[in-house]
């Protein structure tokens, strides 16, 4: 009798994935405080200026983000280097990292530079034609001229920031917003109220505060960038522009600045709609968009973390931990976006008499919230997708749905509600939401296609 032996194949494990929702959190926690710290720059000006008068917190709030329309090309191109640096970093060539930083402040700190000068020459012709009332353009006259340095120097800071972030290092860009926002906080009152000695300068103020603030944060920046053990590592040290690699970066950096540019755009004009409504609606929207902002901040620092790594486990050719971390990075945003939407609605009185006591602007503000606990929560959803995509290097499909939407459904859908149909300004920002929701929609749907697997940077 022969014996016979029969070996059980067992079905094997499936492979643990990376990027699970600790991963992530722990990635994107300094993040959101970086952000979140940030956004604060905007809110202390905002609440300090509010102050002065319902048309002083308007011409801060139109200024601001007309001088967001110019330099976040800018801003969105720096932010490429992040990709650049997580795939080279995630492929175990982290000695080129410096390098794509070089090229990459070659590409966008000139062209800052002639950009802060031709808006220094155009300021006073564009809020004219513009069209807010007379007052308000002087106001906002006034904010814009010392911002607009402080803007450029904030370009400078990004670039260096958007290398540390690649390198999934969050806590550097931390400490130094930290210490940016508390210098603003400390010139605005020093410089808007005239405290201790100083002049007072009003709206002017606050924009030579954040000035001050961010050319001493890109200083600091620098200095740790060039650092001798980061020096060593990375090859941080100056180099030589590169043609080639400078176009290179380009092809996939320069969508993600046109996208933040024409995102921007679009909801600048937006905000020129609102104030052609009067000073009193501008102010509640302005005031609105601050509080918005504790939301987007959170959810932009979710989507760089959910960047950093789908970039690092593209470079790693980990295509299905990358979507992990996408997913991952989803619930985390969804589930603060509830925490914030809850405030709202709870509380929306007294979270808008941070910024005014106006009790006409309060009045208009306080529906926006309810709205505003919907629309944070889709835009959350939409924020983490466009990280997720910008990681992977799928940007130029981003530009143009950002384009299409902003353009072809948001500024008709505002204009609709809130001129045609009579609605205001709870109106068009019910426009806005319409467009909140499909553009989420849209770029959700897009990383789930998997179309970003066949995108090479």
């Amino acid at each position: 009798m022969t014996a016979t032996t029969s070996e059980t194949v067992l079905p094997s494990s499936p492979r643990k994935l990376k990027g699970d929702l600790r991963t992530v959190s722990l990635l994107a926690f300094p993040a959101m405080l970086s952000y979140l710290t940030e956004a604060l720059i905007g809110m202390i000006d905002s609440a300090m200026v509010g102050r002065l008068g319902a048309t002083e917190l308007a011409a801060v709030g139109f200024g601001t983000i007309w001088i967001w329309v110019i330099f976040s090309l800018l801003l969105g191109t720096a932010q490429g280097i992040q990709t650049f640096v997580a795939q080279a970093d995630g492929a175990g060539e982290s000695r080129v990292c410096g390098a794509w930083v070089w090229q990459g402040f070659y590409a966008v700190i000139p062209v800052g530079l002639l950009m802060t000068i031709a808006c220094a020459w155009i300021t006073e012709p564009a809020l004219a034609w513009l069209g807010p009332s007379p007052e308000l353009q002087a106001r906002a006259a006034e904010y814009i001229y010392p911002r607009l340095v402080g803007e450029f120097f904030y370009v400078v800071m990004f670039v260096f920031m958007s290398f540390f972030r690649g390198l999934e290092d969050m806590r550097t860009p931390l400490y130094v917003v930290i210490f940016v926002v508390l210098l603003n906080g400390v010139f605005d009152y020093l410089l808007i109220f005239g405290s201790f000695g100083f002049p007072e300068m009003g709206v002017a103020g606050a924009g030579t505060a954040t000035a001050i603030a961010t050319t001493s944060g890109a200083v600091v920046l620098f200095a740790v960038f060039q650092r001798r053990l980061t020096a060593e590592r990375y090859h941080t040290r100056p180099i030589a522009p590169n043609t080639a690699q400078i176009w290179r970066f380009l092809r996939t950096s320069a969508p993600i600045g046109g996208q933040e540019s024409m995102g921007i755009a679009s909801f600048a004009v937006f905000n020129t709609l609102v104030a052609r409504m009067g000073d009193n609606a501008m102010a509640a929207s302005q005031a609105f968009f601050m509080l918005l902002s504790l939301s987007f901040m959170q959810a932009i620092g979710i989507s760089i973390a959910s960047s950093t790594l789908v970039g690092r486990y593209v470079g790693a050719g980990d295509p299905d931990s990358a979507a992990n971390a996408h997913h991952s990075a989803l619930k985390l945003g969804i589930c603060l976006a509830v925490l914030v939407g809850v405030l709202f609605i709870a509380i929306p009185g007294p979270l808008m008499r941070i910024f005014t006591n106006d009790p006409e602007v309060i009045a208009l503000g306080r529906p926006l919230l309810l709205l505003g606990a919907f629309y944070q929560f889709m835009y959350a959803a939409y924020f983490v997708a466009q990280g997720s995509l910008r990681g992977a290097g799928d940007t130029r499909w981003a530009f143009a749905a950002e384009v299409i939407l902003g353009w072809g459904l948001f500024i008709p859908t505002a204009y609709y509600f809130g001129v045609v149909a009579k609605g205001g300004l709870m109106g068009a920002w019910y426009g806005g939401s319409i467009y909140v929701f499909v553009l989420s929609v849209l770029f959700l749907w897009r990383f789930r296609s998997r179309a970003w697997l066949k995108i090479q940077i």
